[in-house]
Formats: structure tokens, sequence, C-alpha cells
């Protein structure tokens, strides 16, 4: 099987209630618009059903992967870990809670073939496409940290947390081999990164509405984001990145080649939860 042009990661921590439907929706979504595409939904150390759910989806779609990782490791960890395994030419990823609605990845793939090495969705570029609003408590905070971040990381982007960004594959094994965070803070990290490569990056508007199970707190996630950025910011200033990008000669070596995954068969499922 050849690999894909387009991979789609699905970051997933205790999704048993959505991960069902948020499958439905993006495989429904990949064979409506033809795209030759894959899916691989990154089971962070969940303590319920979401793995077997998406091991009984494997049985019907081979084209759907589960890479489970060693343990909770954070929603950063969970990206990186599957877009370095992800073999498309574009690699994307998206929450479980599809807030932004799958179609959308036209728009971040249409800036990436325009010249983008990265399209990152927006809610803030075009507010009329917002289908459910914030609470007003949760579009103050939000508006705040995206504030700070611009401000102590020098980002010109109007949403950095978007959990809808893609990627020219070469470009994303450059950038996240890089990254150091592993939980909430690690969207402003791989964009800081992006930029001290000089990659071209594309602020996308798209449509997006509010779940309200959403689990992020900005009070206690957003002190622990906070704590990130000065962590960014503290690298920075100490020349980390400038060494570790120093370091790589040619970053076509971080490269890896795409590895056409086979189907799953049958006998094999109870073996899919196996650390990939």
């Amino acid at each position: 099987m050849a690999h894909p042009q387009l991979s789609i990661v699905i970051p997933a921590y205790n999704e048993s209630g959505r991960i069902e439907d948020a499958l439905e929706r993006v495989t429904s979504c990949i064979d409506q618009q033809g795209w030759d595409a894959e899916v691989l939904v990154v089971d962070d150390g969940s303590k319920d059903s979401t793995a077997a759910i998406v091991q009984s989806w494997m049985l019907n779609y081979p084209r759907l992967h589960l890479v489970q990782n060693p343990g909770n490791r954070g929603k950063g960890y969970s990206v990186r870990n599957g877009l370095l395994q992800a073999a498309g030419d574009i690699v994307m990823f998206t929450d479980a809670d599809l807030s932004a609605p799958m179609e959308e990845a036209e728009r971040l793939i249409a800036a990436i073939h325009d010249g983008a090495d990265v399209a990152i969705g927006s809610r803030w570029l075009d507010r009329a496409r917002q289908t459910i609003h914030q609470p007003l408590y949760r579009q103050f905070f939000g508006r705040c940290f995206n504030w700070i971040t611009r401000t102590v990381m020098g980002l010109p982007f109007k949403d950095t947390q978007c959990g809808f960004k893609a990627f020219r594959r070469p470009v994303a094994q450059v950038i996240f081999r890089l990254q150091t965070i592993e939980r909430w803070g690690f969207d402003p990290e791989i964009l800081f990164i992006a930029r001290k490569l000089k990659y071209v990056i594309r602020e996308v508007p798209v449509t997006w509405g509010h779940d309200e199970r959403s689990r992020i707190s900005y009070l206690r996630d957003g002190m622990k984001m906070l704590e990130d950025m000065a962590r960014i910011r503290a690298n920075s200033i100490a020349g980390r990145y400038d060494e570790a990008i120093a370091a790589i000669k040619d970053t076509s070596a971080m490269v890896t080649p795409p590895v056409a995954k086979s189907a799953v068969a049958v006998d094999q499922v109870a073996k899919a939860g196996a650390p990939q």
C-alpha cells in the first residue's frame, strides 16, 4: 500500500464518550471528499475503553491506526508521537471533539498547496465563522493568554492554541524532533521553532464551534502554559534552540522516509495495543 497524501492525527485521552463519533465523522469526510488519507489515533494512556473502540474500528477501516503512548504524557507528546509516525505528504492534527469540522481541513491543505510549510487554523481571523461561541470568561482568558503569548514569544498570530494545524511532512519531521514541551503549552513552541527555521506559516480562518465538554481549565492549565512559555523563552535566551538547529547540518537527514502501513488482520487486532 503506497503512502497516503494526507495523515490525520487525533490525540485522545479517556475519549470513549467522543471517539466513536469522531471516527464516524472523520472517515465519512474522507470518503465524501475522496481524500487519499490515513488516520492515526494516539491513545495517551487512557483508562477507559478508548483503545478498544479504535481497535474495533480498525477491523473495517485498514487505514486507521492506533498509536499508544507509554503512559499519560500529555497532548504535546501525543501530537508529536503521531505526526512523527505519520506517512502522508501533508500531516495534520485535530482535537477529538472536532470543534473545527473535518471538512475545514480543505482550507489548511489549500494553504499548503499554495506554498505554506505550516497552516494553522484560527478561530479569531473571522469570528463570523464561529458557530457556537465560548462563554465570555473563556473568551476573556483565551484572549489574555494569546496576548501574552504574542508579547512574550513574538508570535504574530491571532490564535496559537487552535487544535487544527497542518504541515508538509518534511517540515513536521524537523519541528517536532526539536519540540521539548509535552503538555498544553506545545503549540506556541512549535510555532516558535517554525519561525526560527524560517518556515512559511499561514494562519487560516476556520469554522469552529465550542464544545462544552472541553477539559482545559484556563486557571490551572493556563498557569502551566505560562510556565511552559517561560521555559521556552529561557531556552531561547540560553541559545538552546539555536544550538539544536545549528547541530543539524542537513535537516533532510532528520526526515524519515514514509513507511507503508499494512492492513491489520483480524487475528492481529488484539496486539494493536502494543506501542508502535
